[in-house]
């Protein structure tokens, strides 16, 4: 590596120099391609003494030479050895004013840059926040995502590069003079300062120690606006590893200067805001800037500049009352020994307090944690931006009280109860058919053959039941929804209710096949063991009332001979002991008729409860699995380590 530095001259004489300049250059373009094929050595040297004083034209595009007022064998090796970094150093000249004395330094070892490193904690949330992105693609949309894909962008573009450098910018209102304090903590005048408005139109940098091309490339800073500082052994101690940037006014005219501004305060490390006496309680300042910042106290200065405009204790007044709005911002003081951000007085034009900055500023650059802070604290304010995505405040998931509230809805629905009761009735039928007596068995069967005359009930037709059944369905699904979906983030509501949708869509039709599979089966129910029994002691009973009968009609055709005794006791046993048989087996068929509609009714209950089940909290519980999962890493990112909520 090559280092140059050049000695400046502030004389007067800028107008002759140029003058010697544009004659130097013409000789210069009548000498190139003559015989000795080089250029014209006066025109080199006229446009070095004419351009010396000149650091960083940014409104027409000029870049300073790093050649100025060398001679021509310094220019020739200065052109085959340049700045690896693009970094031009410059030395005010104290003893030979108006002339250039080059001095080279040449150093073949490429500085070592160790790349930034990250604490375990940091990781973990920086791991966290892109497995949290992963998760949320499908279920968020990209602007929301943004900022937290934009902090992971800049960790891992920031992580890869050099840790022993801060990077900090300069920030401040048009005449504030930020120029001013950049010049100031550099020791040479490299940013212009004048009365024009805006005097900053690019940004500048200077950095105190080599190796920090890369984090300049990464800011977008080109080679003709990187300076070095006034260069001595106290100031690269001090505050060797800094990145100086000086930045265009925040509240420039040129929309292309606040550009500028807002895109590098989100890539450097840290931040000096110059403010004056009379913008400091600027509200465009305060509320674009200074608030939304408020997480960022830790990497933020801030200085009153211009001091030595107020009279007497006016300054403590301002600087007081400059605490006051800093802190209705949120922003946290460092006071007393707290983190927080840097409030400092002075004022770059007489030079008082400026050496309590630089001092500040070496200290801060030293712990080299300016990086790592900045990384954190926009981790901090991305989590605070997906708050309303993620978090809650309420309890959330379906309890086993309203899965069962579901399926008894569902059950409702399929007429689980209703089918349970024509199970049992069906088995009672079945009993009496076996167990009651003949004439009265006759009797039902032609009183159930008149009931189902037309026109004696009123008759449903399937449409109006399957309409009911859907609606049933549907208020089910509703309710279930609602519940699920209660409590929970707008995105992660909205995905929980459309997977219950499209869970739902054909839940009528398969309920209704369920039900015809899972209902009572076809055919007679299932006998007891006692029925035989039952059955051979009717039969008695209707023999006994038969023999009866046809002994007392013998008595009285005269067939046999009277005697009333023996049939009538025995037709009043078999009239009275069949229904006694009929009542007591009614009554033991009680039981089991009641388990068989029981069981006829769970079937379908579970039929129906697997069949809901499977098509919409299986798909809701994976909706809010994933939502648990998802919050579960937000309270990673957040350093909570819990679920929150």
């Amino acid at each position: 590596m090559t280092a140059v530095t050049d000695h400046w001259d502030h004389s007067d004489h800028t107008g002759d120099n140029e003058g010697r300049g544009e004659r130097g250059r013409r000789e210069g373009r009548e000498g190139r391609g003559g015989p000795g094929g080089h250029e014209g050595r006066e025109g080199r040297r006229g446009r070095g003494k004419g351009e010396h004083a000149r650091v960083a034209d940014e409104d027409d595009g000029s870049e300073a030479d790093p050649r100025d007022g060398a001679d021509d064998a310094s220019v020739d090796a200065d052109s085959e050895t340049a700045w690896d970094d693009g970094l031009i150093a410059r030395r005010v000249s104290d003893t030979a004013e108006g002339q250039a004395m080059p001095e080279k330094v040449v150093d073949t070892k490429p500085p070592t840059v160790t790349p930034l490193a990250y604490d375990g904690s940091l990781r973990s949330r920086l791991d966290a926040l892109r497995e949290l992105v992963g998760l949320s693609r499908t279920r968020l949309d990209s602007k929301t995502l943004a900022e937290a894909g934009r902090v992971l962008d800049e960790a891992a573009a920031r992580r890869r590069l050099s840790g022993q450098h801060t990077v900090v910018a300069i920030a401040g209102a048009t005449g504030s003079g930020k120029s001013q304090l950049f010049n100031a903590l550099a020791g040479v005048a490299i940013s212009e300062t004048g009365v024009r408005r805006p005097t900053t139109a690019a940004p500048i940098a200077c950095s105190w120690s080599d190796g920090a091309a890369s984090l300049i490339d990464r800011i977008g800073i080109p080679g003709r606006l990187r300076r070095r500082p006034l260069q001595s052994p106290e100031a690269e101690a001090q505050l060797g590893g800094l990145v100086l940037i000086d930045l265009p006014d925040h509240d420039s005219a040129a929309v292309q200067h606040r550009e500028h501004v807002d895109r590098i305060l989100a890539l450097v490390d840290a931040v000096i805001w110059v403010v004056d006496p009379e913008k400091y309680a600027d509200a465009v300042l305060h509320e674009r800037y200074l608030r939304p910042m408020a997480g960022h106290a830790e990497v933020i200065f801030v200085v009153l500049n211009q001091v030595d405009r107020l009279p007497g204790e006016a300054a403590d007044q301002v600087l007081d009352d400059l605490r006051r709005l800093l802190d209705e911002d949120g922003i946290a003081l460092g006071e007393y020994g707290e983190p927080g951000a840097s409030v400092l007085a002075l004022s770059a034009l007489t030079g008082d307090g400026v050496g309590e900055l630089r001092e500040a500023l070496g200290h801060f650059v030293a712990r080299r944690a300016a990086a790592t802070r900045r990384i954190s604290a926009d981790l901090d304010a991305a989590a605070a931006r997906l708050w309303p995505v993620y978090a809650t405040e309420r309890r959330t998931g379906l309890s086993e009280e309203a899965r069962e509230e579901f399926a008894d809805r569902l059950a409702d629905a399929v007429g689980a109860t209703a089918a349970g009761e024509a199970a049992e009735r069906a088995w009672l039928r079945n009993a009496n058919r076996a167990c009651g007596t003949p004439w009265l068995r006759l009797w039902r069967w032609c009183q159930d053959r008149y009931d189902l005359m037309p026109g004696r009930l009123p008759v449903r037709t399937q449409a109006d039941e399957e309409a009911t059944a859907r609606q049933r369905v549907e208020q089910a699904v509703r309710t279930v929804v609602e519940q699920a979906a209660g409590g929970l983030p707008t995105p992660w509501a909205q995905a929980v209710r459309e997977a219950a949708v499209r869970g739902a869509q054909g839940l009528p039709e398969e309920l209704d096949e369920l039900a015809a599979r899972a209902g009572s089966p076809a055919g007679r129910p299932p006998r007891p063991g006692w029925w035989p029994a039952a059955v051979l002691a009717q039969a008695s009973m209707t023999i006994f009332q038969v023999i009866g009968g046809l002994w007392l009609l013998g008595q009285i055709i005269g067939f046999m001979s009277p005697n009333l005794g023996v049939p009538v006791l025995l037709m009043a046993i078999g009239i009275v002991g069949g229904p006694l048989v009929e009542w007591a087996c009614k009554l033991a068929a009680r039981g089991p008729a009641r388990r068989y509609g029981q069981e006829a009714e769970q079937r379908l209950r579970e039929a129906a409860a697997s069949c809901g089940r499977a098509n919409v909290l299986d798909p809701v519980a994976a909706e809010l699995l994933r939502y648990q999962e998802v919050r579960e890493q937000y309270a990673r990112v957040t350093g909570v380590g819990a679920s929150v909520g």
